[in-house]
């Protein structure tokens, strides 16, 4: 099956080709970009179908980064890939952004954490095991506190692989042998890794695919402190 990765999760525009029976990408584009990812990922997408030869309709199932990470992003990739498959008559996945971002580094054998920059000193992060094939979840997701996370890894006295957006900064900051930083084109998000973990996933129709932010959006807190401002009066 042809499987159309797409990420708008964070600062990177992504989209990725895997063919799941060759195990082969066919095509992949990832673009670091000031732009909105509405102007950027349908073109995109467009273009790697067409360069690799392929149509629209040869595509199976589209998986979308569905969260956490820029709530806009999420937004604009979920719409599109519902759009998409509500046109074509195809099913999707939402695939965790932390997880596509452990994919992007299966080939690293041992124990892998997702570092996302969330907001102030709280990070979205989560723990995977990988044997250099295939990965599995060993935490579960969540935000907390930079300091909090480093006291865990170091806790397991276990060599872990960082990457993320907000991988770097830990790095520097909470130095430590059992911490390796990922290299460059690993350490962001990528459609294929989407791609790789969207292929073991259970497709659902385009109506249920939903975003998972993993934290309040600020138009939820905004009201929860308006109903608390109206009880206290």
């Amino acid at each position: 099956m042809l499987i159309l990765g797409i990420d708008t999760s964070g600062k990177t525009a992504s989209a990725a080709l895997f063919d799941t029976e060759t195990e082969i990408f066919l095509a992949q584009s990832t673009i670091y970009t000031q732009k909105t990812h509405s102007q950027v990922i349908m073109p995109m997408v467009k273009d790697i179908i067409a360069q690799s030869g392929k149509k629209t309709e040869d595509i199976g199932a589209v998986a979308v980064a569905a969260g956490p990470g820029s709530y806009t992003g999420l937004r604009i990739g979920v719409a599109a890939v519902k759009a998409m498959c509500f046109g074509l008559g195809i099913k999707c996945c939402g695939v965790s952004t932390l997880e596509g971002l452990a994919c992007n580094n299966i080939s690293y054998k041992g124990n892998i954490c997702a570092i996302m920059k969330a907001r102030g000193d709280l990070v979205y992060c989560c723990t995977y095991k990988s044997d250099g094939y295939c990965i599995e979840q060993t935490s579960a997701e969540e935000i907390i506190s930079r300091d909090a996370l480093a006291e865990i890894l170091a806790m397991r006295c276990e060599e872990t692989l960082l990457c993320g957006d907000a991988a770097v900064d830990f790095f520097t900051d909470y130095r430590s042998p059992m911490l390796i930083i990922a290299p460059p084109q690993g350490r962001l998000q990528n459609a294929a890794g989407v791609c790789l973990a969207g292929a073991s996933r259970k497709l659902v129709d385009p109506e249920q695919l939903e975003v998972s932010y993993l934290q309040k959006v600020k138009a939820e807190k905004d009201l929860e402190e308006k109903n608390k401002s109206e009880e206290l009066k």
